[in-house]
């Protein structure tokens, strides 16, 4: 087994756990996206910010270069999984900065992986590695 499909079978079988106990939520859900704020969202919708878009630095990296050198995949699997069980605490506690910079973040560091996976293909062909230049 390589190392992708070790990263997708944590992600299916942590996303899995996490689903497995959404039918015992008791709380009206509906009110995540509805009700009014609270201060104390705010703050976790300001703190939740810069924690979440800290992998889109090296995406950016990643992107403008078309090359893996200097990146590892590994730091932002293990946070990609980690906030999949961050949202689903969100839903739990029905905490809308919570759910959203989770999922956000998820998205961020999945999209971070992903070009890994795709940038390293190309390096190991030996096309469009560029280290350094436009």
């Amino acid at each position: 087994m390589n190392r992708s499909e070790k990263v997708t079978l944590v992600v299916i079988l942590t996303s899995l756990i996490a689903l497995c106990g959404c039918q015992q939520l008791t709380h009206d859900t509906r009110s995540l996206l509805f009700s009014g704020f609270k201060r104390s969202e705010i703050l976790g919708i300001v703190a939740g910010f810069g924690t979440t878009f800290a992998g889109v630095p090296d995406l950016l990296a990643m992107l403008r270069r078309r090359s893996t050198a200097g990146m590892n995949p590994r730091m932002a699997a293990i946070i990609c999984v980690f906030q999949i069980l961050w949202a689903y605490y969100g839903l739990l506690i029905v905490s809308r900065p919570v759910v959203l910079w989770n999922v956000v973040g998820v998205l961020v560091n999945a999209l971070n992986v992903g070009a890994y996976f795709y940038f390293s293909g190309q390096d190991k062909t030996g096309n469009t590695q560029v280290v350094g230049g436009k």
